[in-house]
């Protein structure tokens, strides 16, 4: 279970291909409050424009948490985990 009250005022981007991984992101991203964006490739931002931001080997999707950059989806759970949103 996410602890909200630790989340509330953050802002939760996500920049996605779509796939399973993303989806699942998207969903726990959108069940901590706050604000949520998601960017989608091939609608907001390119192939080449994800490479050129996060570089050659980021994998999807991609997470910030308020002005954070926090990485993958395993950065991203780790990091969470780390700040103790998950109870």
């Amino acid at each position: 279970m996410v602890e909200k009250k630790m989340v509330d005022k953050l802002t939760a981007v996500i920049y996605s291909n779509g796939s399973q991984e993303c989806e699942r992101m998207s969903m726990l991203l959108k069940s901590l409050g706050g604000e949520f964006h998601e960017y989608l490739l091939d609608v907001d931002f390119s192939e080449r424009q994800f490479k050129m931001e996060f570089g050659d080997e980021a994998t999807y999707p991609q997470v910030s948490l308020g002005s954070e950059h926090i990485g993958n989806i395993k950065e991203t759970l780790q990091y969470m985990n780390e700040q103790g949103m998950f109870t």
